[in-house]
């Protein structure tokens, strides 16, 4: 008798013994049954060595642990073996690789806003925005914006931005020189190194 859970594939023994439900998930991790190898170098629920000894064998004394025996590692020669509990196995991976996950830098792009006809103070108030995104690590995007009749001074709007740049010297290199998509001039900056 066959029966599908969402996450396990579930089969029962026989009907002669009190229907022992043997589940598995399905994974890359080979589990219970699933190990065909004739020999396995086994590794008890304490972390013992057990020594080599037949994957029947191992079932046994898996079984009369009350606990799963894995397959941990597959390429060594004999594979490798371990009597656990698989699903307190599968939920420290995750916890682990939830750990690192949590521990990676993510990089953020920030954008700052201009426009051609940009005041000094408004200005460095801006600088100082994007030397605040550099130093928490992150890049900038600077784009600044022509409406109207501006399009026909795009030297101003380079100048503004080569302006911006040589203010922020100290702690920001160009990463993309400016650069006109349409109605805006765009430009990258990261923190120095």
């Amino acid at each position: 008798m066959w029966s599908f859970c969402p996450r396990f594939f579930c089969v029962s023994e026989s009907e002669s013994q009190n229907h022992v439900w043997r589940c598995t998930t399905i994974s890359s991790l080979l589990i219970n049954e699933q190990i065909r190898d004739k020999e396995v170098r086994l590794i008890g629920p304490d972390g013992t060595q057990m020594g080599i000894v037949s994957a029947r064998e191992a079932m046994q004394k898996a079984q009369e642990a009350g606990l799963d025996l894995v397959k941990i590692a597959p390429q060594a020669k004999p594979p490798v073996c371990k009597i656990i509990d698989y699903g307190k196995y599968r939920y420290e991976l995750a916890r682990k690789e939830k750990e690192a996950r949590k521990k990676q830098k993510t990089i953020d792009v920030k954008e700052v806003r201009l426009s051609p006809n940009i005041d000094d103070n408004d200005l460095k108030t801006k600088v100082n925005a994007a030397r605040k995104f550099l130093t928490k690590g992150d890049r900038v995007k600077v784009t600044l914006r022509f409406r109207g009749r501006e399009m026909a001074h795009m030297a101003n709007g380079k100048r503004v931005l080569d302006d911006f740049a040589s203010l922020l010297g100290d702690v920001a290199v160009v990463e993309k020189q400016p650069k006109v998509e349409g109605r805006s001039m765009t430009m990258f900056l990261t923190e120095k190194r």
